[in-house]
């Protein structure tokens, strides 16, 4: 028996959480779920999107599955996504990107596999807000220090790249590649611009492939060159693994190469616990209408098994989401051949005809 936290998240999070435990419960494997609120519904409930019982449950249990969460564009509560990463030290965002047959995509060849670093660079949060005294004096110090003049109405992020995270993050890459039997690592960087955090990610990536020598390859690209390489000749490419933020734009790329993110699944792990999710937003105009593609949740639950060792019930799972995409017919709009296709079916009814096909 595995106890799980289970956090349905915002917008479509319920109907996609609902649907995809459906499929996961179908494989036969044990679970106990322990079901608490964060994102907009806590926030209303208990004045904070993240309450403490969520982190509680979390380390009591260490593993949990989440919907998707609202994040606020520019203003309100920063990330609840980037808030649980850094309180668990969950430092691998782990997100593959699999071409399924049926799917609609002008690339029919991809099997890449990103891992970012999720804990440090621009996403750490360490920002100045433009007019406060606290940034003029922070303008003032570096045009002290540097002789760099920064302009007054300026607001400024810091990005911290360290080595011991870059090392363990490389680490994983290489780790997983192994594992998984895969035959190339791609360090993705701008260290001819940023020498001194993206110098310093090349560097640990070096160090560290030096040690896998003669059995996983590795080679690095700047990361406005790998965008290009990655829709032209997406088949090159393996693991790749980057800082926070090129990971994060990185991912969508992929995501896009495969179909869109309706079917990307995302996973983040640490030394003690891990945390799976689908990788699109919450959609919230969609809420309540039984429309969205419920695929990234579900193969979200897949590495989840795949992580809990359940690996036979992971696989029969995957076969049967791939069997539905394949045949086109139980599927939502998005993966019909065009949107308004009267045959489309809901998440629910998606949900459905995985399951029947789980054997």
């Amino acid at each position: 028996m595995h106890r799980i936290t289970l956090i349905p998240g915002d917008g479509i999070g319920p109907e996609i959480t609902e649907a995809a435990r459906r499929c996961v419960e179908a494989t036969g494997v044990k679970v106990e779920w322990e079901v608490v609120e964060a994102g907009a519904s806590a926030l209303k409930k208990y004045n904070t999107p993240l309450p403490r019982q969520v982190l509680e449950s979390i380390r009591k249990n260490k593993v949990a599955w989440k919907g998707p969460i609202t994040t606020p564009i520019g203003g309100g509560f920063r990330s609840v996504n980037v808030a649980l990463r850094k309180s668990l030290d969950l430092y691998i965002c782990l997100r593959p990107y699999k071409y399924y047959p049926g799917v609609r995509s002008n690339f029919k060849d991809v099997d890449t596999v990103v891992i970012r670093e999720n804990t440090e660079d621009l996403y750490a949060g360490v920002e100045f807000e433009e007019g406060k005294e606290e940034t003029r004096r922070f303008i003032e110090f570096i045009q002290e220090q540097k002789g760099i003049k920064i302009k007054e109405d300026s607001g400024i992020s810091i990005k911290p790249i360290s080595l011991s995270s870059s090392r363990r993050i490389v680490e994983a890459a290489f780790r997983y590649a192994i594992e998984n039997g895969r035959k190339k690592v791609t360090a993705v960087h701008k260290a001819n611009i940023m020498k001194f955090t993206d110098g310093l990610f090349l560097k640990a990536a070096k160090e560290v492939a030096r040690r896998y020598e003669g059995r996983v390859e590795f080679e690095d690209r700047l990361v406005d060159n790998m965008c290009m390489q990655l829709v032209q000749k997406p088949q090159n490419y393996d693991v790749l693994v980057l800082p926070n933020l090129y990971g994060d734009i990185i991912s969508d790329l992929c995501a896009g190469l495969v179909g869109g993110l309706g079917i990307a699944p995302g996973a983040n792990i640490g030394k003690e616990y891990a945390l799976f999710e689908p990788t699109h937003g919450s959609a919230p105009k969609y809420k309540g209408m039984n429309k969205v593609n419920p695929t990234g949740m579900i193969l979200s639950g897949v590495l989840m098994l795949r992580f809990l060792g359940e690996k036979e019930a992971a696989d029969r799972l995957e076969r049967a989401v791939a069997e539905v995409i394949q045949e086109g017919k139980d599927v939502t709009y998005d993966l019909k051949p065009t949107p308004d296709d009267p045959t489309a079916v809901g998440t629910k009814e998606m949900a459905e005809a995985i399951i029947k096909k789980i054997r």
